[in-house]
C-alpha cells in the first residue's frame, strides 16, 4: 500500500479537472506519473485507443459528473457495482474506476516495454484502461469519510500492537526499506490529493497510507520474503489473520477519501 493505485491517480486527477480546476495537460502528467503512457481502449465513440486528455473529454460527454476508485480483492468487492464481467476484470487488476453518471468503468492493464533483461530505468510502463459498461449503484462497502477516520485511528493502535506482538517493528532489510520509502515519500512534501479534495480527505488518505506502510512492514519484516520472520505455517496464520482486517480498514478507507469528492459534487446535485 505504499505505492498509490493508478486508479487513484486517475479518479483523484479526474475529478479535479472535471470540475474545472486543474487544465487537461497538467491532469493527464499528473495521472501518468512515472508511466510513459496511458491510453483508455473500447470508449464509446472511439474506434482505436485514446489518449487521457481526449478520455476524460470524452467521459464527460458521456455524462460522467466523477469519477470512483474501487479496490477489490478476493471476497470483499471493495468499490464495485456489477455487473459481474466488470467485476471479474477489476478483481484480477486489483483496482478499477467507475465513472458515475456514465454507466462506464476502467480497468487497468500494465505492459512493460524495453531492451530484454534490461535495468529498470531502461523499462518502461504502458497502461491500457479498459472501458466497459458498469450499473449505476451505490458503491459495494464504501464508508463515510467520518467512519473511515474512525475506524483508521483504531486501525492505528491495533498495527502497532500487532507489530509489538510479533516484535517485528523495523525490524529486517524489507521492512526497513519499506519504512525508509515511507518516510520519503511523508517528507517529500508530495500533493496526496488533487485540488477540489475537502481537507478531510487529505487526512484519512494519509492515515491510509501510514497504516499500509505498517501492513507492509509488519508482513516483511524480518527477512526478505513474503512471510517475513514467520517460519512455521501456524505463524504464517497467525500473521495473515492478524494483518487482515488492518488492510480491509486502510483500503476501504482509501476508497472513501478517493471518492468524497463525488460524494461531495452529487449531494449538491440532491
Amino acid at each position: 500500500m505504499l505505492d498509490e493505485p493508478r486508479s487513484g491517480r486517475l479518479a483523484a486527477w479526474g475529478n479535479s479537472l472535471l470540475a474545472g480546476l486543474v487544465s487537461p495537460d497538467e491532469a493527464a502528467h499528473r495521472i501518468a506519473e512515472d508511466d510513459a503512457v496511458h491510453r483508455v481502449a473500447d470508449l464509446p465513440g472511439e474506434a482505436a485507443p485514446v489518449g487521457l486528455t481526449l478520455a476524460l473529454g470524452r467521459l464527460r460527454t458521456l455524462g460522467a459528473i466523477g469519477l470512483r476508485v474501487a479496490l477489490p480483492v478476493a471476497g470483499h468487492p471493495l468499490g464495485l457495482t456489477g455487473p459481474p464481467d466488470f467485476n471479474a476484470r477489476a478483481l484480477e487488476a486489483g483496482e478499477a474506476v467507475l465513472a458515475a453518471g456514465a454507466g462506464l468503468g476502467l480497468v487497468p492493464e500494465t505492459y512493460e516495454a524495453g531492451p530484454e533483461g534490461g535495468a529498470a530505468p531502461d523499462v518502461h510502463v504502458e497502461v491500457v484502461w479498459r472501458c466497459l459498461p458498469v450499473r449505476e449503484a451505490p458503491p459495494a462497502d464504501v464508508p463515510s469519510l467520518g467512519e473511515a477516520e474512525r475506524e483508521l485511528a483504531e486501525a492505528l493502535r491495533e498495527a502497532t500492537e500487532v507489530l509489538s506482538k510479533l516484535d517485528v517493528a523495523g525490524s529486517g532489510p524489507v521492512a526497513q526499506a519499506a519504512l525508509e520509502a515511507y518516510r520519503a515519500r511523508s517528507e517529500a512534501g508530495r500533493q496526496v490529493l488533487a485540488p477540489g479534495y475537502p481537507p478531510r480527505a487529505v487526512r484519512v488518505l494519509e492515515l491510509a497510507q501510514r497504516v499500509g506502510a505498517l501492513i507492509d512492514i509488519a508482513r516483511a519484516a524480518g527477512g526478505d520474503g513474503e512471510h517475513g520472520g514467520a517460519v512455521s505455517s501456524s505463524e504464517i496464520a497467525a500473521r495473515a489473520e492478524a494483518l487482515r482486517p488492518l488492510d480491509r480498514t486502510a483500503r476501504r478507507a482509501q476508497v472513501a477519501a478517493y471518492n468524497s469528492a463525488v460524494e461531495e459534487r452529487e449531494r449538491h446535485r440532491g
